[in-house]
């Protein structure tokens, strides 16, 4: 089993309790298009590209290994790595901020409008290759691959904590660390907030360059960015700020009204849809055939599809259920997978899917006669 897929699980039980502990603790109702939609931001085209990042360090440190930590004790391999990472973390974080086409990839990560655990989850497709440049000096010093993918695999997991709604202050850790507390503030689209606590685990950097700030009393922190976020459809969430930044269009938002109903259709359907994520991670490196592969696209596809439910666009109920009932069938049907914990949720995303759109026809149907009769009246 890979070993992403224990803490994949974790962290997604432990953002679902978070949802409904704001829910009964402070009465914050449950934003699910927001926190599906982060969910569905990255999906296997970002670990893809995670993959990648992993593989572009493990060429570099064969390739262009200066030894500089050659000697050391492993202690202090591990240590320099932890500060170092961090190190580079701040700098690529901030100047994420501040150059127009880095923006564009991690403005993704800005457009989520709550502040809660499924942000940490939300990330451009490309950010592991805009962030790869400012990690690659750590090959170069030498850091071996196992020991910069369990520093970065610690501090992302700082950062998704770093995201909790839930936590208001973390005790001392307020003073060394970037906490919720802090956090919160890097998100705010405020001007007094703006391109503020840069850094990923360590606050030392903020206080060592100058952009450390705390909470303003009577200033409450506006999340969300500048520009509208344009769609709940990861792709079109991904590529829209590169398309303004090239000034090929000025997006506008054009989500549509979505009922209650189909709400609640987008949550289950995006749990449903992260539960098979998370089976593709266990089973990568172990698929007999072409499986990886047409799993690979036809959640990509689902994502899409989802994306659309979202937004309300009519075209998403044909294509949820194509994919819908496409990813057992084939899967199943045709390349022969038997395994239970990929068989259990495809079947459930089958039934999800002829649910949905039994609904949604049932829904247009029912809409016809007073559309009929309204014209009628005229």
């Amino acid at each position: 089993m890979n070993a992403f897929v224990l803490p994949l699980i974790l962290m997604i039980v432990v953002m679902l309790a978070e949802l409904l502990l704001l829910n009964r603790l402070r009465s914050q109702a449950i934003p699910w298009l927001d926190v599906i939609s982060n969910l569905n931001s990255g999906h296997l085209v970002l670990w893809l590209f995670r993959g990648a990042e992993v593989a572009a360090y493990a060429w570099v440190s064969q390739h262009a290994n200066l030894g500089l930590t050659d000697g050391w004790h492993s202690i202090a391999v591990w240590v320099f790595a932890f500060f170092a990472w961090d190190f580079g973390f701040y700098w690529l974080h901030r100047l994420h901020h501040k150059i127009g086409w880095l923006w564009a990839v991690h403005e993704v990560h800005h457009q989520g409008e709550h502040f809660n655990l499924s942000l940490g989850i939300r990330n451009s497709w490309y950010s592991s290759l805009t962030s790869f440049p400012f990690f690659a000096l750590l090959a170069v010093a030498g850091i071996p691959l196992h020991v910069f993918v369990a520093v970065s695999s610690f501090h992302y997991a700082v950062q998704f904590y770093n995201h909790s709604g839930l936590v208001t202050r973390s005790g001392v850790l307020d003073r060394l660390l970037i906490t919720p507390l802090h956090h919160r503030v890097h998100h705010g689209a405020n001007p007094e907030y703006i391109d503020k606590n840069f850094g990923g685990t360590l606050l030392l950097w903020d206080r060592l360059f100058g952009t450390f700030q705390r909470k303003i009393a009577g200033v409450e922190i506006q999340y969300g960015t500048p520009h509208a976020q344009y769609s709940h459809n990861p792709f079109w969430a991904n590529q829209l700020p590169l398309l303004r930044y090239l000034g090929l269009c000025e997006p506008r938002l054009r989500t549509r009204q979505v009922e209650t109903a189909q709400v609640a259709f987008v949550a289950s359907g995006g749990l449903l849809l992260f539960a098979i994520v998370i089976y593709y991670v266990g089973r990568e490196g172990s698929w007999v055939g072409p499986q990886q592969a047409w799993l690979f696209g036809l959640v990509a596809l689902a994502t899409l599809a989802l994306g659309g439910m979202s937004d309300g666009r009519p075209w998403a109920t044909a294509a949820w259920l194509a994919v819908g009932l496409g990813i057992p069938a084939m899967l199943i049907g045709v390349l022969g997978l038997h395994d239970p914990l990929g068989c259990v949720p495809m079947a459930g995303l089958g039934a999800h899917a002829a649910a949905f759109s039994g609904w949604r026809w049932r829904r247009l149907a029912a809409a016809r006669p007073s559309s009929a009769a309204n014209e009628a009246s005229r």
